[in-house]
């Protein structure tokens, strides 16, 4: 039977260098084993560890050179995005320092830099500048409605506060349609001023409530369903749409939220005649 690989108490808590393992009676040859998983040049980590990014991101800076930053996605690790896989930095024009397995490298003017919890990074109006020019629209998008929601600025003009990355892709679904910018978060009352629900978007000239079913829809089915049949009671129109609609059947999300804003219109006869407001 083969002797059981020895795992150095010090290892396990966080990712390390290869020096700190020699450090620690550990070979490159034994950082081969199934015990341990290479996770960039001359970085390991114990295969049991759960990866946590904040220790991912203090292991890469020992690496680093001096005047490295971290940029791009890696400075958005508060925002919905993975910041690590790559790790992205910015190093000034004459840095030796070379893109690698797990490592993105640009070299540019550095301009302001910000501490992150001890660690340099671009500033968050550098960092959304170059993501500006990187990016999808749609994708640009999803990060400024999720930067106002976080209060960290106003980086693009259709920015508003939406509760999920797929709530912003459904809008600017609509808004690429040629569709009217809907109202994004907005409370919705009775006609005698209860409180029936939120829309995640809406429009007020046919009461038009569009709604997104994330994955844990499923789940909550039934109370969805109640929350759903108080604003329809109240006079709303109610529309739901998953991520396979938006991915899969963008022409039907158009096509079904054209013709419910079309049909109060043209009949004259929706809740905007009736004399309903917002």
């Amino acid at each position: 039977m083969a002797p059981r690989p020895r795992i150095p108490p010090e290892l396990k808590r966080r990712p390390f260098s290869l020096e700190e393992a020699r450090a620690a009676g550990l070979t490159r040859r034994a950082l081969q084993g199934r015990s341990w998983r290479r996770i960039g040049r001359a970085l390991y980590v114990w295969r049991k560890l759960e990866e946590d990014p904040w220790h991912l991101l203090v292991a890469w800076r020992q690496l680093l050179p001096p005047d490295a930053v971290f940029a791009g996605f890696t400075w958005l690790h508060r925002l919905d995005v993975d910041p690590c896989h790559p790790i992205e930095i910015v190093v000034s024009a004459g840095s030796g320092v070379r893109s690698r397995s797990g490592l993105i490298v640009r070299r540019s003017r550095l301009g302001e830099v910000v501490s992150v919890r001890g660690l340099r990074a671009t500033s968050v109006q550098r960092t959304f500048h170059d993501l500006r020019r990187r990016l999808p629209p749609v994708e640009f998008l999803v990060l400024a409605d999720a930067a106002l929601r976080l209060h960290l600025g106003v980086f693009d003009d259709l920015a508003e506060p939406a509760e999920s990355p797929m709530e912003t892709r459904l809008r600017w679904l609509l808004i690429q349609a040629g569709l009217q910018d809907p109202e994004v978060q907005k409370d919705l009352h009775d006609s005698k001023g209860r409180f029936v629900g939120r829309a995640d978007l809406y429009y007020p000239e046919a009461r038009l409530v569009i709604e997104y079913d994330g994955v844990n829809h499923r789940d909550r089915l039934v109370e969805d369903n109640r929350r759903q049949n108080l604003p329809i009671t109240a006079g709303f129109q109610v529309l739901r749409f998953t991520a396979a609609d938006i991915h899969q059947r963008p022409g039907a999300v158009e096509g079904q939220v054209r013709r419910a804003l079309t049909r109060v219109r043209v009949s004259g006869t929706g809740p905007l005649a009736a004399g309903w407001s917002g």
